[in-house]
């Protein structure tokens, strides 16, 4: 009973870990030039950073332009597109 015990605990372990494992985070900190619904603009340096807003995301605190802010995020593909390999269509065999 001790070791099915354990060895339930130790299954639980491994898929928490493997769930909480996801796509690397980073983050970006600056002024607020614009604020939308959906939308933020913030400064870095001299680039602008558009990042989306979505009903998931959490806001601490009286956002407004002009605040200075620290957003956390995740990079997410929103559409692959997958091209062909010409070198791999050149080293097929003609057919005779």
């Amino acid at each position: 009973m001790k070791r099915i015990l354990i060895a339930v605990a130790i299954v639980f372990l491994f898929a928490t870990v493997a769930a909480a494992a996801g796509p690397k985070t980073y983050q970006v900190t600056g002024p607020v030039l614009e604020k939308k619904d959906n939308l933020i603009v913030v400064q870095k340096g001299k680039d602008k950073w558009e990042l989306a807003l979505s009903k998931d995301t959490k806001i601490k605190g009286d956002l407004k332009v002009g605040s200075k802010v620290t957003i956390e995020y995740t990079m997410t593909a929103a559409s692959i597109d997958v091209k062909e390999d010409k070198k791999a269509e050149k080293k097929a065999p003609a057919k005779k």
